[in-house]
């Protein structure tokens, strides 16, 4: 819609002009429940109060509002006409005063794609569930404001809502009267707002911290999730991480914890992994386990808990003045939800996840085409809502740490506290946070910046190590590259580590930390070491770079990489493996080979299962097609062989379970996985709780294993809203051109289906086994892309745009097409182009790693 995409500069002009004193919103939710009368959006009554003053009187400016109807507009008490004033997304202000009372009367839309307030139908027992998701402006979709984030101001919201319900907003509520009416917010920004209604579970606990000054802080907390979920909340659990991270701030934060209470709600179809709005912290409900899963992934739910409790002050209590300095809140959030992870709780080895996983998206997303600096220049909204992407969070992160190494933790960290003081319920630049680096560390910061926030690309490190006459080493350096599209090198804090093999372990016998810089770096301090089996030029995970190996350290891998006894250490080698695979500079088979040699060793689980993840990408985009078929098989032979050897009831046996599920390609893999499924066999100590059962089938229904007929007795089994979408994926993952056809008209030529939908059916949609069946629609996709793009929200738009993209169809004349449609759209929108050349990118990589493991043959 014309005027939706706010840009950069229109937000600086109303900043500039405009200052907000307050909000009243009042919102009337009884229409959430009750027949649809079909004729047109559900809607709900939106009624807001703004206060706000204007430093220039007789300006104008505007109001943003996305809503199928405005009832009265008005402004100073003056009523506007709103088919004159409101084009859809905007409410035009002319004529404003030194001080203005702007009224706006609305009727807004209920969400089924995760923006703004999404309405969620519970197929188990017809329940209602709403709550809200604005980031980065879709609280106008819900109340008229100012949207964008250096408009702060108090917040006081008052909501009619069904009876028996509970609503939940920022502030602590009351009903009286059958309203629920919430205390007055600080001044926050519009799109960390919520409210979350309906008919939740909840469970309350309570948080206290007596500090050295005698003063005591308490917390109420909470933790909400749907009816039907009950069972499986774990809420305990989520307190006790919760009161963890709460000691750990106070102690290293200095700055009590300013929003009152803290609910956490854990809510249906939501897009993202959490929200971290002030007081009701928002979480899609995956992370209330249904079933069985590994430490891993209560270790992942802790680290997203941590990660928006960091945020309640990076960027709540202080905030980014735009969107191109979102890193200031995503980058240290990632950073502290890991710091504190392992600080605070029993997740200690979380930086090797963090090392391993997150970090691997940091090294994908800095090398596409879209690379950007972590300091990103953001046009406009639509540019914003890309930029939630590996760059921002886990390159952010990983920058910080190199900083901590660089200006000392202590120094770090009394700068974050000298920052929340100086600039709470404030807006703040890149600048503001060097400023207070520069004083508590005693270096000039600009140079480091410029380098590492204000450039975009990674760089690879790799050791040269000469031997002398008596076997020790003479001299050892490490080489830094860049890519020729971002040439920069920077300066990096390393530990160099020296391996060698004895009595069957690969361990570190000396570690030097020093500082690289330019494109070679001699480390002095190594020369006369004994000769290394094994050079790690990241050791200890100190910076952020791709980590290459000279080749008797690459030598050394391929047949000790399961000795190397430190976890971290071993990670690390995995990680800088899996990035040769990407680069074309290790066959893909290789990489899947020692996978098959040494992940059966692996002791940290979240590795494990980054591993299977990896393996199945080097089978489906890197292995040559000649031998695909053959590195498939032994890859599933060999996840069938780790199930069996795997210790019985443990979460290994559990990873290797689905890992076989997910590789599984004879009929004899089909054969097992029907008869575990049917009880006619077993696997000692696995149990095949409902999640399990789904994960078995999946691949059955991909492989034409199952019919229709069993999906729907499962559903039977699993009558739920997480069973209904775990059909929808089995069902539109079946090798049928009707069913294929099917899930393309739902997903790309209809808007019937909800966000969660849409995901699932993509999610079956696209199968490794299946490219020829979905060749056709590579051609259809390109056809598609700018009516998807213009119809469609962009939170769909997105799922569509880089799901159905044809990445199977891993060929030149897709690199073509692709390049066609790029070439023939020069003025399609920037965002729209940008997960384009994404694609592309991924599929150019393909091809190459695809000649590289062909090469290896030769």
């Amino acid at each position: 819609m014309p005027g939706e995409n706010l840009s950069r500069d229109e937000a600086r002009e109303r900043a500039a002009l405009l200052s907000v004193d307050g909000y009243e919103v009042s919102l009337d939710l009884r229409s959430a429940v009750g027949e649809d009368s079909g004729d047109g959006p559900r809607t709900f009554r939106s009624v807001t109060t703004i206060r706000f003053r204007c430093n220039e009187p007789g300006a104008s400016s505007f109001a943003d509002l996305i809503a199928p109807s405005v009832t009265s507009v008005s402004l100073n008490g003056r009523d506007l006409d709103p088919g004159e004033v409101f084009d859809g997304c905007r409410i035009t202000l002319e004529d404003l005063a030194a001080d203005n009372e702007l009224v706006v009367d609305a009727r807004c839309a209920y969400s089924r794609t995760g923006e703004g307030l999404h309405r969620f139908v519970d197929p188990e027992d017809g329940e209602v569930y709403l709550y809200t998701q604005y980031e980065p402006a879709d609280s106008r979709r819900v109340f008229a404001n100012f949207e964008q984030p250096d408009l702060k101001a108090p917040f006081r919201f008052e909501v009619r809502a069904p009876e028996g319900w509970t609503v939940w907003s920022n502030g602590a509520g009351e009903r009286s009267d059958g309203v629920w009416r919430f205390a007055e917010t600080k001044p926050i920004s519009t799109y960390i707002t919520c409210v979350v209604a309906g008919p939740y579970h909840y469970v309350t606990d309570s948080y206290s911290r007596t500090f050295a000054d005698g003063t005591t802080l308490e917390i109420p907390l909470g933790a909400l999730c749907r009816k039907a979920l009950a069972p499986h909340f774990d809420a305990d659990d989520v307190f006790l991480v919760t009161k963890q991270g709460l000691d750990f701030f106070h102690d290293h934060f200095d700055y009590p914890y300013p929003f009152g209470k803290y609910d956490q709600a854990f809510v249906p179809e939501y897009n993202l992994g959490a929200m971290e709005n002030p007081g009701l912290v928002t979480f899609r409900e995956e992370f209330v386990f249904r079933g069985k899963v590994t430490q891993a992934s209560y270790e992942g739910r802790a680290n997203v808990v941590l990660h928006e409790m960091a945020h309640m002050w990076f960027g709540d209590l202080v905030t980014m003045e735009w969107w191109d300095d979102l890193w200031l809140k995503e980058s240290f959030a990632d950073f502290m939800g890991a710091f504190s992870l392992v600080g605070a709780t029993r997740f200690s080895e979380g930086w090797i996840t963090f090392a391993n996983r997150r970090k691997a998206w940091a090294y994908r997303a800095d090398q596409l085409p879209s690379t950007h600096p972590i300091t990103a220049d953001i046009r406009d909204l639509q540019d914003a809502k890309l930029n939630f992407d590996g760059i921002t969070y886990a390159k952010g992160a990983s920058v910080l740490k190199q900083l901590v190494a660089y200006v000392g933790e202590e120094a770090f960290l009394e700068g974050a506290r000298r920052y929340f003081k100086r600039h709470a319920y404030g807006n703040t630049r890149l600048g503001d946070l060097l400023s207070v680096l520069e004083e508590t560390s005693g270096r000039d910061m600009s140079a480091w910046s410029r380098s590492w926030l204000q450039r975009a690309g990674v760089n690879a490190l790799t050791p040269q190590v000469l031997l002398g006459p008596d076997g020790r080493v003479e001299e050892l350096a490490v080489v830094q590259e860049a890519a020729e599209s971002h040439p920069e090198l920077r300066p990096h804090r390393v530990a160099v580590g020296l391996y060698r093999v004895a009595d069957g372990t690969l361990e570190r016998y000396a570690r030097v930390e020093t500082d690289v810089d330019g494109a070679r770096t001699v480390v002095a301090e190594l020369a006369g070491a004994d000769a290394p089996d094994l050079v790690l030029v990241n050791d200890d995970d100190l910076t952020y770079c791709k980590s290459r190996f000279d080749e008797t350290s690459l030598a050394t891998l391929r047949e000790h990489l399961g000795s190397v006894t430190d976890p971290l250490a071993r990670a690390l080698c995995w990680s800088a493996l899996w990035n040769m695979t990407r680069d074309a500079l290790l066959p893909a088979r290789q990489f899947v080979d020692l996978v098959l040699r040494f992940a059966g060793r692996e002791s940290e689980i979240g590795v494990l299962q980054m591993l299977h993840a990896w393996a199945e990408s080097a089978v489906t985009h890197y292995s040559a097609p000649a031998r695909r078929a053959t590195t498939a098989a032994l890859l599933a032979q060999g996840a069938r062989r780790e199930l069996y050897a795997a210790e019985a009831g443990s979460e290994h046996q559990l990873a290797w379970a689905r890992f076989f599920a997910r590789t599984a390609t004879a009929e004899a893999d089909f054969d097992l996985l029907r008869d575990l499924l049917a009880g006619t066999a077993t696997v000692e100590g696995l149990e095949l709780d409902q999640e399990l059962r789904w994960a078995f089938l999946e691949p059955l229904a991909a492989h034409g294993a199952v019919d229709e007929k069993a999906l729907a007795e499962e559903l039977a089994r699993d009558d739920t809203a997480s069973g209904e979408r775990h059909q929808v994926r089995c069902l539109a993952a079946r090798p049928s051109a009707a069913v294929k056809a099917q899930a393309w008209a739902q997903v790309v030529e209809s808007d019937a289906l909800s966000n969660a939908m849409v995901e699932a059916t993509i999610a079956g949609f696209s199968q490794g086994s299946q490219r020829e069946l979905l060749a056709p629609y590579a051609e259809k996709y390109f056809a598609a892309l700018e009516r998807v793009w213009a119809e469609r929200s962009i939170q769909i738009a997105m799922h569509v745009v880089q799901g159905m993209f044809p990445s199977l169809q891993q060929s030149q004349e897709t690199l073509d097409a692709t390049d066609a449609w790029l070439d023939a759209h020069p003025q399609a929108a920037p965002a729209l182009r940008r997960l384009v050349l994404e694609s592309r990118d991924d599929l150019a990589r393909a091809l190459r790693g695809q000649a590289c493991d062909q090469a290896a043959d030769q």
